[in-house]
């Protein structure tokens, strides 16, 4: 009998010890994984393509010769701001370097008006000066070597910045400029004259890029890319035309927003 009262002190007394250190043992709980890492896809080749969209451009200023005087710059001179789009092949070199070689088309519209301090033509009145309203459209394609950085990946997402250069065959359409005589030194009585048609000139450019931008994984092989560039394209000739007339712009920088997507093929 006295053994079996020890035998149940005993256990009480565990118990009793045992219960504050179940108190204390911390709770349990599912907190959600925020993985950072290099992206899922080490080395291999993918295929590109994107659309892009330019709110603004600047930098433009195209002049207007006549027998080697400058017209000075066209005022105002406006470029459409049109959509671009692209394809191509790059290559991932390793979690964080990538480069690709891309094509890329875009097409834009040009109005601007220039002022000559010389007659609009010999049958004008002497000491008027001419305005030259004109309106071209021009279309550019492209050819890019591109090379970026992928930074860390945070739950899906990759930020990257990037740089790229190349070569653009920037090709002017027909070019109508409308004559109108200035006043200046004499008044042009009423003077009009016909509009004038000239060729567009095309020309192979420098260029150069800057992109910086973010990307989503959607699965292993496939990627969602938003980002922004910008691109200037060297100047050159815009159309020749007859008692040597002639136009010139001085290159086209562009601001796009552009929207891809990336296949990992092999």
């Amino acid at each position: 009998m006295k053994s079996s009262k020890v035998i149940l002190a005993t256990v009480a007394s565990l118990v009793l010890l045992g219960s504050p250190v179940a108190a204390e043992e911390p709770l349990i709980t599912d907190v959600p994984e925020v993985s950072i890492a290099g992206g899922s896809m080490t080395s291999g080749w993918y295929l590109r393509g994107d659309l892009g969209y330019a709110p603004w451009t600047g930098n433009e200023k195209p002049t207007y010769h006549v027998g080697g005087a400058d017209a000075g710059e066209f005022d105002p001179a406006r470029f459409s701001q049109p959509v671009s789009g692209g394809v191509g092949i790059g290559y991932q070199f390793t979690d964080i370097w990538r480069a690709d070689l891309t094509t890329d088309f875009f097409k834009s519209d040009f109005t601007g008006t220039a002022r000559l301090d010389l007659p609009c033509a010999a049958s004008a009145p002497a000491g008027t000066g001419c305005s030259y309203g004109t309106r071209a459209d021009v279309r550019a394609y492209g050819i890019m070597t591109n090379g970026y950085a992928d930074l860390a990946t945070v739950a899906g997402f990759t930020p990257y910045v990037g740089a790229g250069v190349g070569i653009t065959n920037v090709r002017w359409g027909s070019v109508r400029s409308q004559p109108e005589c200035v006043d200046v030194a004499s008044t042009c009585a009423g003077a009009t004259f016909a509009r004038q048609d000239f060729n567009g000139e095309n020309s192979w450019r420098f260029t150069y890029a800057l992109m910086v931008g973010v990307s989503y994984e959607v699965t292993d092989n496939i990627k969602v890319d938003l980002g922004y560039r910008f691109s200037d394209i060297a100047g050159g000739s815009m159309f020749t035309g007859p008692s040597s007339a002639s136009g010139r712009d001085d290159g086209m920088t562009r601001h796009e927003v552009r929207v891809g997507l990336r296949i990992a093929g092999w």
